[in-house]
């Protein structure tokens, strides 16, 4: 079992992101904390031991040190988080100090991931980024002083006016650093966010997406980084557990409001609302949002577009007899090939087209 905690605050909320977050203002954070301990107790049978824990927002980070405390306090009273094998906490540059870093190591946390997004200070101020370039090389810095074992840099591509070159100096800068993975996200337009009330969903261009995720593709493994999903890159040993269990179907159970979990052949998504988060927890009630029973045709359709993604392909066992003459279309049109023990693998012209291919095996 893995657990996600949703962290909905930030300093300021960027013009592109989609997730749900909010500036602090008069949120009651220790409440907030407190909560989280709650909903672990009324979703989770006492004992239980994850696998893995992520926190993501939002803004992790932005956390202090004793409401982070209160927070992982109150996990550690219902759960056994002795297995833990990746603890990951997402951060944005220049967010953190020594002491922070040195907290999080000591409460277990031994992966970090940051939301750097780009080296070019132009692109950074349109992103609505408030760190440098050179605050990218600082945080590092002070991560690895701490002794985190994994740290990865987040990258955005295909962003408004960005050019090749810059991205292919993002690229190199962020190789330069020498981190343990690399994430690099070809921006989508999504509703509800500034970005997409400027540029609209039509923004973008494919031929612009292509080259630079070809370009990405070649540095990075280039310098030695698995790709080992389309949007990730790491060093051999440096996967991201959470990730891969996500992508493999596993029951990860979320904790937050805003958050969605996956248990049992049922999922759940918490309403991104953090005051009513807040009270129903504290009136000993779940919090309010929606729930799903996933039946085994809608399973299959989920796990096709996650495994496709992955550099493993897609098992066998997920093939029908009907797929047949697809299977022999995407290999001569070099789109996928299959391996001995017949797992479906995408190329990295399939990888371009990953959802249209999961949709026509669908």
């Amino acid at each position: 079992m893995h657990l996600y905690i949703h962290v909905p605050f930030c300093h300021r909320i960027c013009p592109y992101c989609a997730f749900f977050k909010h500036t602090p203002g008069k949120s009651d954070i220790r409440g907030y904390a407190r909560a989280i301990g709650q909903e672990a107790r009324l979703r989770l049978p006492q004992g239980t031991t994850p696998r893995t824990i992520y926190f993501g927002g939002g803004t992790p980070s932005m956390l202090s040190p004793t409401h982070l405390e209160l927070l992982v306090e109150g996990l550690r009273s219902w759960l056994d988080l002795s297995e833990v094998q990746e603890w990951s906490f997402e951060t944005n540059p220049a967010t953190f100090t020594a002491a922070k870093v040195q907290h999080w190591r000591q409460l277990g946390i031994n992966r970090v991931s940051m939301g750097v997004q780009s080296f070019d200070p132009a692109l950074l101020r349109l992103l609505g980024r408030e760190h440098s370039p050179a605050d990218v090389a600082e945080s590092m810095e002070l991560l690895r002083s701490a002794g985190i074992p994994q740290i990865n840099i987040d990258l955005m591509f295909s962003l408004p006016g960005q050019t090749p070159a810059q991205w292919e100096h993002t690229l190199r800068a962020a190789l330069a650093l020498q981190p343990d993975h690399i994430s690099t996200y070809n921006l989508s337009y999504e509703e509800d966010t500034a970005f997409f009330q400027q540029y609209g969903a039509s923004a973008g261009n494919e031929e612009t997406d292509v080259t630079m995720f070809n370009m990405a593709d070649e540095l990075l493994t280039a310098a030695g980084y698995r790709h080992y999903e389309i949007s990730n890159y790491a060093r051999p040993g440096c996967e991201s557990l959470h990730n891969l269990a996500c992508w493999h179907g596993e029951d990860y159970c979320g904790l937050g409001p805003g958050a969605v979990g996956t248990m049992g052949g049922m999922r759940y998504a918490n309403a991104g609302n953090t005051a009513a988060y807040t009270a129903a927890l504290q009136a000993g009630k779940l919090p309010p949002g929606d729930t799903e029973q996933l039946d085994p045709a809608t399973r299959r359709t989920e796990l096709l577009g996650l495994l496709l993604r992955t550099d493993e392909g897609l098992p066998p066992r997920y093939l029908r007899p009907e797929d047949a003459s697809t299977l022999t279309m995407l290999q001569a049109e070099g789109l996928a090939t299959l391996t001995p023990d017949g797992r479906l693998l995408l190329t990295r012209a399939g990888r371009l087209v990953a959802d249209e291919i999961a949709v026509a095996l669908m």
